[in-house]
């Protein structure tokens, strides 16, 4: 019985000592995405301030140059001068970043950066109904969340419903700051969109008439689906600077 005790008491030593076990799946998942995720930040001239989220999609060693991914509306109107920086997710540090390419009717812009020391993501042009995700974002242009969620909308073809297909909406929550975030495939960590808006439903407040409140709508931010990014890398001429 006695060396029964020092037995399990020598095995609890041995475990207070060990070290821990390593990252999960999943958590390695979250790390990997999280290296390839970038805060943006644009400076107008008129004092106006925007932030934003965006995914690196294509990279080039030899010139350290990077292109990332993001909803163009955060950039607009292009019209008003504006000074764009980024940063990569828990750093200080910020590097400029310039327009590169857009798609006004996908509202989709490529921004390229050098320096920064990012890694790019592979695409997953379909997706199905109930597919698991992990959004990665920076909502109110603070520090980086990563959300969980499903596929709730597969992008209709003449109207008819499709079980397979680009992704249209997830359902998880987003808020200001969080456009051009990544919605990632749980499974692969494969891009199948970005961020580009989200449904809200106003709620009036006593003695805020004129300032109701806006509560994002479960199941329903929409967004840019893979394909359309896909395309937009092709015509750029960025293809052979992205991940096969």
């Amino acid at each position: 019985m006695r060396r029964a005790l020092a037995f399990g008491a020598l095995a609890l030593t041995a475990a207070g000592c060990a070290s821990p076990p390593p990252l999960s799946r999943k958590g390695e998942l979250v790390r990997r995405l999280v290296e390839s995720t970038v805060q943006l930040w644009s400076e107008r001239a008129d004092g106006g301030r925007r932030a934003a989220s965006a995914v690196v999609v294509a990279a080039d060693p030899a010139t350290r140059r990077v292109w990332v991914v993001t909803a163009l509306h955060f950039l607009e109107p292009r019209t008003q001068s504006q000074e764009i920086v980024a940063r990569r997710a828990g750093r200080q540090t910020t590097v400029p970043a310039a327009i590169a390419h857009v798609d006004a009717d996908a509202d989709l812009a490529i921004l390229e950066i050098t320096g920064l020391d990012v890694v790019p993501v592979k695409l997953k042009p379909s997706a199905a109904l109930g597919d698991n995700i992990l959004l990665i974002a920076f909502p109110w242009g603070r520090r980086f969340t990563v959300v969980g969620g499903m596929v709730s909308q597969i992008t209709p073809v003449d109207g008819s419903l499709r079980i397979e297909g680009p992704a249209r909406m997830i359902d998880a929550t987003v808020t200001h700051g969080s456009s051009g975030g990544g919605v990632f495939d749980a499974q692969s960590g494969e891009l199948i969109g970005i961020v580009e808006s989200y449904r809200t439903a106003r709620i009036g407040v006593p003695g805020r008439a004129e300032r109701p409140l806006e509560i994002p709508v479960a199941g329903e931010t929409t967004l840019i689906p893979a394909p359309a990014i896909i395309a937009l890398l092709a015509t750029s001429g960025l293809e052979e600077f992205v991940p096969k």
